[in-house]
């Protein structure tokens, strides 16, 4: 799963909720980061295979403390906590809940697309129903997830016209970029590599909305 899980940031943001729309970008892929990081620090373990998966040559086959399901609830907690820690002015426990539980989304997601790898606690009792076996499937559930998300977004939010453009303009380049993982063949990248590219991307990805958000403070004041 990967920009299906924007799906969900989309979704949660609210005007009632006053939740930054760009610490949602990062709490859906807060797991990730977690796994990226533990790659390079060779704490979690990865093989990139070419055809692991018709959709994904990802063979994460030691993940236990980002994504187990006992790391998922803790990593929730954590997010609740330092939400509730640094917007103090806005942080009520149910905003600070909705974070926690996009970030506990971002398993549920990986349950349905990743094969069995998904531990429920260390490295034992692994589940996945392997949607990535079927690259149109998922990919069209990607894009489904996505494309509700930012409707929702759309329908909930009082924001200018030029800025709807904007967010369905970057919805497309997600969508562009999902393509491109799940069709287009490539060389399988080394571990680092990988975990290195979706720290920078998933990073660029959070840097986009926030530019958004701001030009919509900007216009208003």
């Amino acid at each position: 799963m990967f920009v299906g899980h924007y799906g969900v940031a989309f979704a949660v943001k609210t005007e009632r909720n006053k939740i930054p729309l760009w610490v949602l970008f990062v709490a859906v892929q807060f797991l990730d980061y977690i796994w990226a990081i533990f790659i390079l620090l060779g704490i979690e373990k990865l093989r990139v295979v070419r055809g692991f998966t018709a959709g994904s040559m990802l063979d994460a086959y030691y993940m236990p403390f980002s994504h187990s399901l006992i790391a998922a609830f803790i990593w929730s907690g954590i997010a609740f906590a330092v939400y509730k820690a640094a917007w103090r002015a806005r942080a009520f426990n149910s905003a600070a809940l909705l974070v926690a539980l996009a970030v506990f989304s971002h398993w549920i997601l990986d349950l349905i697309a990743h094969p069995r790898d998904l531990a429920l606690y260390d490295n034992a009792w692994k589940v996945g129903l392997g949607l990535w076996n079927y690259r149109g499937l998922e990919f069209g559930l990607e894009v489904a997830l996505l494309a509700a998300g930012i409707m929702l977004y759309l329908i909930r939010n009082a924001i200018s016209q030029s800025r709807k453009k904007a967010v369905i303009g970057f919805g497309i380049v997600l969508i562009v970029v999902q393509v491109g993982d799940t069709f287009v063949p490539r060389a399988p990248l080394s571990d680092h590599k990988t975990a290195v590219g979706v720290l920078v991307f998933y990073t660029l990805f959070v840097g986009i909305v926030f530019l958004l958000e701001r030009h919509k403070r900007t216009r208003v004041a």
